[in-house]
């Protein structure tokens, strides 16, 4: 059998996306691998916590876009939000804003869960114990 040189068979070259939706720009998605690459010990250890949960069949992502906003972590398929926040989410100024994305976040059909860096770190069991139940909770109810 003879091969035809004048074909190409070899794969289209593909650039890497962008993005994968008008919903999430590729500025959105170069800031939030930059946040990825600049996480906090905090992040990083509930990112380790978060990503064993995929053996329970919850799948989450770290610092993935959502409309305007970038969220901590999320949960796509129960459209779950959970949020770290440090010390500087008790000023007043940032506890208005922090209520108006959650609401925002709400609206998107999002279930927005928050927890101190502090829990993170000092009660990693409790974390993962309060995220799960939620995680549980909302498969229930959507199931």
């Amino acid at each position: 059998m003879k091969i035809d040189p004048t074909i190409d068979v070899a794969e289209p070259v593909r650039p890497h996306r962008k993005h994968r939706s008008a919903a999430r720009s590729a500025d959105a998605i170069d800031r939030s691998r930059e946040l990825r690459r600049t996480e906090t010990e905090s992040e990083d250890e509930a990112w380790r916590l978060l990503r064993r949960l995929r053996f329970k069949a919850f799948k989450f992502r770290r610092q993935h876009p959502l409309g305007r906003y970038i969220v901590d972590f999320c949960c796509p398929q129960q459209r779950l939000s959970v949020e770290l926040d440090g010390s500087v989410h008790a000023q007043p100024n940032q506890v208005r804003r922090d209520a108006r994305r959650d609401t925002d976040l709400r609206n998107m059909g999002y279930t927005v869960a928050r927890f101190s860096n502090g829990m993170v770190l000092s009660a990693p069991d409790l974390f993962v114990d309060e995220v799960l139940k939620l995680a549980w909770l909302l498969s229930e109810a959507s199931g």
